[in-house]
């Protein structure tokens, strides 16, 4: 007997599809996970094939039907004209239903709608923000886990399609679920805040991340504002208190809001020390807690996170006890000591993200040189000449001994640099167009040539420049 994660009716209901009649006995209708990658697909799967801007999931079908798909999801334009074709390919397998949806993206977000449905006493907590809030998503996870038995989304899963994926990880033993959202086109936030319903919800920032397609700050925090849509009065709205946005986003919400950061008093927290490369040291109702996580970014985005845990009833040293035992992601934040002390800050990179990591690496006291290996940021349009401008600025102004710009947007960057360190002869600049594996090399070896030990060098760009590929090319260096 097969535990299915929906029933066929509560599939057909949710989605308003249709059987496409085989033979199969409906009473076998079984799925236990959902994939949209035929890669992904085994036994007992859900294949959701969707359609991009360059592929048509629906080519895979035979792949996921050989690897144990046994439910398919078919949208309406791919099924009409071709029944017969699919009638054929579900007749190759026993026990395989195809069901036809006007929309597998749509279908997906309805299904795991219905699903979350289906635990009512779930409680159910989001993340969203311009920057910081996978890092936010798991510092929240770590204190939650001191108190209940959780689920949530591994790495960014937040899209349109990662978070109903993520929806289905979710068991009757869980207590929580604890999921980022995440959104790069208008109103994504609004279709999975749909899916998932949250309870308790934060923003960490408004941002520019994401204004090359939204056009406007003003834009971004309208759509990061549908995360609360659905939160009633009995659920917690939390805000970032010094964003020039915070009153817009307190507007018209039916949860109970809750500030966070820097101005907020009488709440019981209380700075203590930023320690710099070590972290940060504060207060909760008089519990010392040691953030290790670099950066006053960081510490900001924490705040949030306690807030959140305070409102679900955890106690100052469950609080601390999860914040201590939090260890930074790979490529955010990640402190690697060796020969030179690298800040590896490459997972992404947007205008909030690169100014903030520039002013702490600025801010940073440390033994020997700095160094700044900077990369393009993407997605950001109009705003793109200006942000890696501005960008170039900063890291002048970072006190730097040397800059390498990485990206032939961060030409903006690079140029902005030379103009602002005309008469600074002790600040060594370089630039490289392409960032291939051979510029890489190039990079590291400028790099090694300059530095000595002891030496701080941060990393920080786009994920798809992979800066991290510098790391292992630098001598003698090994995990923090």
């Amino acid at each position: 007997m097969c535990d299915t994660l929906l029933t066929l009716d509560e599939v057909l209901e949710a989605t308003g599809g249709s059987l496409m009649e085989n033979g199969a006995d409906r009473n076998a209708f079984c799925f236990t996970g959902v994939v949209t990658d035929s890669r992904n697909v085994c036994e007992k799967s859900l294949f959701v094939p969707l359609i991009g801007e360059f592929q048509d999931g629906h080519a895979y079908i035979p792949q996921a039907l050989q690897k144990g798909a046994s439910v398919v999801f078919v949208a309406e334009s791919a099924y009409t004209g071709k029944e017969e074709e699919c009638r054929c390919l579900s007749s190759k397998k026993d026990g395989v239903f195809f069901v036809i949806v006007k929309n597998t993206l749509t279908a997906l977000q309805d299904i795991a709608e219905k699903y979350v449905s289906n635990f009512p006493s779930l409680i159910r907590v989001s993340i969203t923000g311009s920057s910081g809030k996978t890092t936010t998503k798991e510092i929240l996870a770590s204190i939650l886990r001191q108190k209940f038995n959780l689920v949530c989304n591994k790495g960014n899963l937040n899209s349109e399609t990662g978070l109903p994926l993520s929806c289905f990880e979710i068991r009757k033993e869980h207590e929580a679920a604890l999921l980022e959202m995440g959104m790069n086109r208008e109103n994504e936030i609004g279709e999975i805040a749909k899916v998932f319903k949250p309870e308790y919800a934060g923003i960490t920032n408004i941002g520019t991340a994401h204004v090359g397609m939204l056009g406007s700050r003003e834009n971004i925090a309208r759509e990061k504002k549908k995360i609360f849509t659905y939160i009633d009065s009995d659920g917690v709205c939390v805000i970032p208190y010094e964003d020039d946005f915070a009153a817009f986003l307190s507007e018209d919400v039916k949860g109970k809001v809750v500030y966070f950061g820097k101005g907020v008093s009488g709440n019981g927290i209380e700075f203590v020390t930023d320690d710099g490369i070590n972290g940060t040291f504060f207060k909760i109702d008089g519990e010392e807690v040691h953030l290790k996580i670099p950066g006053k970014y960081n510490y900001n985005d924490t705040l949030l996170a306690v807030e959140i845990a305070r409102k679900l009833g955890l106690t100052p040293s469950q609080i601390k006890k999860g914040i201590e035992e939090v260890k930074p992601l790979g490529g955010r934040s990640n402190i690697i000591r060796g020969k030179y002390t690298i800040l590896e800050d490459c997972y992404n990179a947007n205008p909030d993200s690169m100014e903030k990591s520039l002013e702490f690496a600025g801010d940073l006291s440390v033994s020997g040189k700095k160094i700044f290996v900077i990369g393009d940021m993407k997605e950001l349009g109009e705003e793109s000449c200006q942000a890696h401008r501005k960008a170039g600025q900063l890291a002048v102004k970072g006190g730097a001994q040397m800059i390498v710009f990485v990206g032939n947007e961060m030409i903006e960057g690079f140029t902005a640099a030379q103009e602002l360190s005309q008469n600074n002869r002790n600040l060594r600049l370089s630039y490289y167009e392409k960032y291939g594996d051979g510029d890489i090399k190039n990079i590291a070896a400028e790099i090694s040539g300059f530095a000595s030990e002891g030496d701080f060098i941060l990393l920080k760009a786009s994920h798809s420049v992979s800066l991290e590929r510098l790391i292992p090319l630098l001598e003698e260096v090994k995990g923090q």
